[in-house]
């Protein structure tokens, strides 16, 4: 059995178990939270939602945040010596996906 969840503006496929990092929640180590923005539920048939599924909602716990991996951002124009090398770490919160309702 496997949803299609959306937050932050991204979509992730998640079954029951997974640990997923999904953008900053806000949410304190060891707190629940659901996910009501299903898009598809699949239980051996396929339930498409339009936009979402009604009554279907994943529950996840979260398990730490953190940031990830530096990204390096370098713009560069030739022969006029312009060059500028920036870093972006982005904030996410790590989340174990505990149950699927729907």
């Amino acid at each position: 059995m496997y949803a299609i969840i959306t937050t932050g503006g991204k979509q992730y496929k998640v079954a029951e178990g997974d640990v997923i990092k999904v953008e900053k929640l806000g949410a304190a180590e060891g707190d629940t939270i659901d996910f009501d923005q299903v898009l598809a539920v699949n239980n051996g048939s396929l339930v498409l939602g339009n936009p979402t599924v009604s009554g279907a909602k994943v529950s996840a716990t979260v398990v730490e945040e953190g940031k990830n991996r530096k990204v390096i951002v370098y713009r560069y124009k030739r022969k006029s010596g312009y060059h500028k090398k920036n870093g972006h770490r982005q904030l996410y919160t790590k989340v174990k996906i505990e149950k699927i309702n729907a």
